[in-house]
């Protein structure tokens, strides 16, 4: 079964990663890390932010991008950058390719960026704003590419738990 993947390169605050942790443990997508990271993943704050989910997150760390490239080969990457020439809904995500973010301090360095020039998106905003939260980011962004892919194996409708939808 083909899972979506979430890249962060080198995040640096570990609520952020904790919820993303959690959103891709909603979503049945893995998670990759790409180090160094600032905190520890043992930290209280990730695992609050991920709640009771982190045990269950498929998560996978690197020692660096280079690290990365070669444990994923011909893996097909998505840039999400601020930086992106054209915006994320323009692109078709294919079911196992894997969206990268970058740290919240800097995003994915400008040398990476241009190597891929024809895979970095961007999320919309005003032009005053500098960027949007991470967690949120990854969010907006995960969510076209699994509404791209029909939601695979993700459950469509809901239930009350006192009453039946009519």
């Amino acid at each position: 079964m083909a899972k979506l993947n979430i890249v962060l390169f080198e995040p640096e605050i570990p609520a952020n990663t904790g919820n993303i942790g959690r959103t891709c443990v909603a979503t049945g997508t893995r998670l990759h890390l790409i180090e160094p990271l600032g905190f520890r993943l043992n930290e209280k704050s990730v695992k609050r932010a991920g709640m009771d989910y982190w045990e269950h997150l498929d998560v996978t760390r690197y020692i660096n991008y280079e690290d990365f490239l070669a444990k994923n080969p011909g893996a097909k990457i998505y840039m999400a950058s601020t930086k992106a020439p054209r915006c994320y809904t323009e692109v078709q995500y294919e079911p196992d390719c894997y969206i990268m973010f970058g740290k919240e301090s800097g995003g994915i360095p400008e040398e990476i960026l241009l190597e891929n020039q024809e895979t970095a998106v961007r999320i919309p905003m005003m032009e005053e704003i500098r960027s949007l939260n991470l967690g949120n980011s990854v969010a907006i962004v995960l969510y076209e590419a699994l509404r791209q892919n029909q939601f695979s194996q993700m459950q469509l409708e809901g239930h009350l738990t006192k009453y039946d939808w009519k």
